[in-house]
Order: structure tokens, then sequence, then C-alpha cells
């Protein structure tokens, strides 16, 4: 079992930046593909992006890509979401997950393990 907590999250204007961390602890991050989703109020959780368990393979949904990015630090037990080029539609409830499966999963019921969330709002 693994347990994960999100940081970082916040108030921040359209166009600004902002990273996410994930900090997993109980088990070695490097045995779990990572993912991000996020629930904006009143819609369902969707996949925001996820990464490998060596951090060599990503993927985004077309909502972020080429604006958010990515990555862990499998040393630190802990994935990290950066965030740029943020936009009001972004604001939500972002949650990290981690699952055992040998490839990258976008479905959220294919993860395992979540964290309590953390709020970003962008304001306009």
């Amino acid at each position: 079992q693994v347990q994960l907590v999100e940081s970082g999250g916040g108030l921040v204007q359209a166009g600004d930046s902002l990273r996410l961390s994930c900090a997993a602890s109980g088990r070695t991050l490097s045995s779990f593909v990572m993912g991000w989703f996020r629930q904006a109020p009143g819609k369902e959780r969707e996949f925001v992006a996820a990464i490998s368990r060596s951090g060599s393979s990503t993927y985004y949904s077309d909502s972020v890509k080429g604006r958010f990015t990515i990555a862990r630090d499998n040393a630190k037990n802990t994935a990290f979401l950066q965030m740029s080029s943020l936009k009001p539609e972004d604001t939500a409830v972002y949650y990290c997950a981690a699952h055992n499966k040998l490839i990258i999963r976008s479905r959220s019921s294919d993860y395992d393990y979540w964290g309590q969330g953390t709020q970003v709002t962008v304001s306009s």
C-alpha cells in the first residue's frame, strides 16, 4: 500500500504557473505508474497526465498538452505536475494517483491509490 499527499495548490491569475507535488510513503514510488487527475465543481473527475515508472514515458490530455509537464523523482518518492499558462478552466481539485499495472493508464478506475487532493484556482 502507498499513501499519497498532494501539495502546492493555490490561487493564481490566468497565465501564471504553479507546481504541484505528490509525496508518497509506504512503498517505493518506482513501483507505480503515477497520474494526475482533476475535478471541477459539478463535473466528473478527468485525466490530466500520467508518467511511467521510470519516467521515460508520459501521456497528457489534449486540454493540457503543451502547458503541463508531469515528472517524478523516484529517489525522493515524489511526483510533480508543473502547470504553465494556466487558464480559469484549469480551476479544480487536483489529485495524484498511483497504480502498479505495466503501462500508463488514463482511466481513473485503473488507479488503486489516491491522494486527498489540492485546490487550484485560476482567476481571470
